[in-house]
Formats: structure tokens, sequence, C-alpha cells
């Protein structure tokens, strides 16, 4: 270990500089480090900095800023990589690009071990016996391959508590997303056959499977089993649409494709994950550049961040050539436990992988920068408040409003990282309820709400906002208990504060361990996070607002004889027409009513008794 002095006399540090493969750090007045580089020659790199000319104004800033400077030799390339990433994380230095080191990549759990199996959303440690399918980029892209499973295989869903205590099939089964093993409805083996299938197309095996499924409907076919034919049939359809979404090319790799894309003082790291030929989405980092480096430079320092602790694929595309390709290949098999190829030359499907990820990577930055407003920020200040394990893509948020019971409406309203997403928003009109009774309106809400969701195969949020209390938040876990997307879907209440002051909000979270969490979570009155609840929580409020305001002015003007079966509008002119007005018709008797024209008997008794009702 070498080091300047605290005047940081450039020359004499450079002097002692060693000309080995190591880490330096560069440190200011304030003992905060300011960046952290690696060099296969640390001699060499340290004299790029001090030159009196060529470098850019950022990097000039930072070198002004130096009161002294480290540098650690290591053995090898190899090893200055690792030692850079651990300082890195440890120090998080101002000019260097620094990931968030919280990530958890998430899996497809398969339960082996269950008599009856299910496949569900995973995220943290893997241990045996299950198998696991993964890492998929985000949490959204498990959510889709799980909904596919469920529309193609029908295999259930629930967990274990909820499996047992089944006495009659689910709503999951009416809706054709379970064949109901919970209840006899399918045999143990045939569930295990579409479980077996399952993991063909999971593992990439959907030809293999459709020829299967093929064989399967003609000899169906010939034993003139036409019910069974026509199921097979449909899987085959489903299977075909789902593949015929997915694949990207008719590789068979499994490789990750990095890109980065550069745009005024932002870089964006795009990640897109194929599996199998499949992709499975991406996922993308911006961040400043704070020292105006390449891109090669930037994707050099972003992947040991990205790879070291996580899963890595057989290959890494690359749209840049990067210096030190060779060192970080070995690092990451030996972190690996398995050869890890890094490509930057590609042809064939590989190169048109790279142009699609690189043009998605541009097209993901030009977005970011033309927002209108800072709600990326406001996203990002909400995962660490409600310490989410990533950013929510999607927030839908709950209101219900009346006046005295009367006319009660629900809304929805939906929000993304580009703000509100008003073609989503959706209300409903309240009926077959106690007056006033907030719970039950809620629950009808949310119950008609997500049924919908699931059998359109619509999407669902990240995280559900509900405005209200502690016992709003329980009629919601109930809810999603039901529907079984309670473990799929962060739930939190929006309360008022004992005094209804704004800003003065409690926030009740439903926690992963299924109980509300003691009192409500600490927040600061102008943190971002709360500005992003109160306007999605305010949006809320105001379109239930004005559907409840609509639905009251129209009962306010329609006619009672309108809510009447067969009355229709000929026949209401008719009554208006012969008694001269509603109040006339209202005092009318059933023998006075059957006197109009196109009016039984049958049909005035009816009239009458509504009326007077």
């Amino acid at each position: 270990m070498t080091e300047a002095d605290n005047n940081f006399d450039r020359k004499a540090f450079l002097d002692t500089a060693s000309e080995k493969p190591g880490v330096y750090i560069f440190i200011d007045r304030c003992e905060k480090t300011l960046y952290v580089g690696k060099a296969s020659n640390l001699k060499k790199r340290l004299q790029s900095y001090f030159r009196s000319a060529g470098l850019s104004p950022k990097t000039r800033l930072m070198v002004s800023k130096i009161q002294r400077a480290q540098t650690q030799q290591t053995r090898t390339e190899s090893e200055a990589l690792l030692l850079e990433n651990n300082l890195i994380k440890a120090h998080k230095p101002r000019y260097n690009i620094s990931l968030r080191d919280d990530k958890s990549f998430p899996y497809i759990r398969l339960s082996e071990q269950d008599r009856f199996p299910r496949f569900s959303f995973y995220r943290g440690r893997r241990p045996r016996p299950h198998q696991y399918y993964g890492p998929y980029p985000n949490a959204a892209a498990v959510r889709e391959m799980l909904a596919q499973i469920h529309k193609i295989f029908r295999l259930r869903q629930c967990n274990d508590a909820f499996f047992r205590n089944r006495s009659r099939p689910c709503l999951q089964y009416q809706i054709k997303r379970c064949s109901a093993p919970c209840v006899g409805r399918i045999g143990r083996e045939n569930y295990l056959d579409d479980v077996r299938q399952a993991k063909a197309m999971l593992g990439g095996r959907d030809f293999a499977l459709l020829d299967e499924l093929a064989g399967k409907m003609e000899r169906a076919s010939t034993k003139l089993d036409y019910e069974t034919a026509a199921h097979y049939r449909d899987r085959i359809a489903l299977l075909r649409r789902a593949t015929a979404k997915q694949y990207v090319s008719s590789g068979r790799a499994n490789a990750d494709v990095v890109t980065v894309a550069l745009e005024s003082d932002k870089v964006c790291f795009g990640v897109v994950s194929i599996r199998h030929g499949r992709n499975l989405g991406g996922r993308f980092h911006i961040q400043k550049n704070p020292l105006d480096l390449a891109a090669a430079e930037l994707l050099e320092a972003f992947l040991p961040q990205n790879y070291f602790g996580s899963t890595m694929p057989a290959e890494i595309l690359l749209s840049e050539k990067i210096a030190s390709r060779s060192a970080l290949q070995q690092v990451f098999s030996i972190e690996n436990k398995s050869k890890v190829a890094i490509k930057h030359r590609c042809r064939a499907h590989r190169a048109r992988w790279i142009e699609s990820a690189r043009v998605n990577t541009a097209d993901h930055l030009r977005a970011h920068l033309n927002q209108r407003s800072q709600i990326d920020a406001q996203f990002a200040a909400l995962t660490d408040l409600l310490s989410l394990d990533e950013v929510p893509a999607r927030i839908e948020c709950f209101d219900i409003s009346h006046t005295m019971g009367e006319r009660a409406v629900g809304s929805c309203v939906v929000f993304d990282r580009q703000g509100a997403v008003k073609s989503d928003y959706r209300k409903f009109n309240i009926a077959g309820i106690e007056p006033g009774d907030d719970y039950a309106a809620m629950q009808q809400t949310l119950e008609r709400r997500y049924k919908r969701v699931l059998q359109d195969d619509g999407k669902l949020p990240d995280l559900v906002i509900i405005d209200g209390g502690k016992g709003q938040l329980s009629v919601a876990a109930r809810v999603f208990e039901e529907l079984q997307i309670l473990g799929s879907v962060v739930l939190l209440a929006v309360s008022k504060g004992r005094a209804r002051r704004p800003c003065e909000e409690q926030l009740h979270l439903f926690g992963s361990m299924r109980a509300i969490m003691p009192g409500a979570i600490m927040h600061s009155k102008g943190s971002a996070a709360l500005h992003l609840i109160q306007r999605v929580r305010d949006e809320a409020h105001r379109f239930a607002l004005s559907g409840h305001r609509q639905r009251r002015a129209k009962a306010r003007t329609d006619s009672p004889l309108q809510q009447i079966e067969g009355v229709g509008a000929a026949r209401r002119r008719n009554l208006l027409r012969y008694f001269g007005g509603l109040r006339e018709v209202t005092r009318a008797g059933e023998e006075d009513l059957a006197k109009v024209p196109g009016i039984s008997s049958a049909l005035a008794q009816r009239i009458y008794n509504q009326l007077h009702d």
C-alpha cells in the first residue's frame, strides 16, 4: 500500500506507484471516497489522470478535489476486478457507476415434493428439494410466465393451507385456470402429466411438446374420443400462441444481452435475458455519467456490479468491445462455477439480439429524459420507504364515494412510471350491500376488478393502495387471499391522521408474513414517496367522487318507471299520458293501471307493488 501525503504531491505519488495490477482510490479533504478504479498497470493508469491536457471537464473537476490517493496491488487483473467491486460497494464513491446492491432476481419455483405440485413466484435463496426456473429479469416476467402456465396447463396456484381445506372448486376452476385437484376433479396421474408438460415448456422444449400433444390429439380422434381431442387441440393452440409471443429466433442459447446508451449526462444500461431462445424481458438501469466516460468504459464498470453475487448465463453478449474481457470472463467463470463466455462480435441471431437490445435501451433512455415530472424519483423513494424488492411498475389505487350510503361508487386508478394510465381507469357502481357499509363496498369493488383481470389475462399491479385504514386493508387481504394473488401484490392502506390534516396520513403495509405491521410507517412530510402516494390517492378520490355525482344526478332525474321490468318507453309514455304525470300514476290503484293500453293485470300489479315498496 502506498499513499500520498496530505498536500497531495502528484509527482511524488506517481513516482511511488507500481506498474503491477491493482486498485487505486481517490479521497477528498473530507475523507470521503471520490473514485475507485482498477488497472492492469497502476502507474500508467494514474498518469492518465494527471496529464496537462486531454481530460474531460468532469474528470478535471474530480482531480481538483483529490486530497490524497491510495493504491493496492494485486497479483492479477482478475483479483483487481474483485477488489474494485468490493470497494465500490463498501464506499459508494461519488464518481463511480454504482448499482443498488439489494437486487434479488425472481424465479419460478416448483414444489415437487407435494402430492400435487404447484408453480409459484419465488425470490431469495434456493433450498432443496424444490426445483427453480430462472432467474427472470423482473417480477413482471415471472407473473407473465406463470399466467401462461396456469392458462395452458391449469395447475393449482393456491398455498397448501388453502388447498387442504377446500370442499368445492374455487374461482380459478370456474375461469379455467385450475383443474381443481383439491376436490378430485382431476386424478394425480393426469395432474403430474400436466406438470411434466409445463416443465417441458419452461425448459424450452416447446416444439417437442407440441409434437407430443399433436400425436395424442390424433390418437384420441382415431378412437372417436372427440372431447379429449378437442382438449389437446385447445392446449396446442394456447401453447403456439405463447411461443409465438416469446421466441426471438431459432436460437436456443442461454444468454444475457448487455447494452449501453448515452445521452446528455445520463447513461442507460440494458440487460435482456434470453433463456432457451425465449426472450424473458429486460432490466434497465439509468444513472448519471459522472466522468463523461465512453460507452465501453461504462460497460466495463457495470458488468462486475451487475453479475457478482448472482446467477450468470453461459453467454454474455455485449454491444461494445471492452478491454478487460479476458479477465472478466475468467472471474465470472470462477464465480459461476461454470464457463461464462463474454462476446462482442456476433453473427446470425445473436447479432440480431444485440441490435434489438441496443435499440430498446436507447428508446428507454429517451423516454426517461422526456418525462415531464420527477415520477421516477418518487417511485424509487416509495420503493425505499416500503422496502420493496424492486421498483413497482404498476400501481392501482381504490376509493369509495357515496352520500349517506346513497349511490356508492368504487374507483380504480392506475399509475405506471410514465404517470397516470387513464385508459385503464375503472368505475364500479356498488349494489346489493347495506347503505354506508364501506367495507362491503370495498370488497365488492376489489372482487369485481380482479376477477375480471384474471378472466381476461389482464395485468396485475405490483402495488395496490387502499384509501382507508386497517379495516379496509384486512378486507383487501381477504379478497386477494380468495383470488390467490395475495403473494403477488403488495397491499398498502392510506388513512388520515387524527387531525385529518394533509401530509399527516398514516400508512399501513400488509406484511409478507400476512400480518399487519404494528403502527403506521414513519415518513417525512416532504418525502417524494409521500407525494406520490398522495397524488395517486387524490386521483382515486377525484375519480370516485365524479362517478358518484354522475350516478346520483342520473338517479334523481330518472323516472322510477324505468326500474320496472316490462315497462319500456312506449308503456311509460302511455302511463304518463293517461294519468297526466308521475304523481297521479303513483296514486292510481291496480284496477286503474290495468285500464291503460298495453298494461295487463299482472303488469299493473307489478307496477303498483314496485311504486309503493
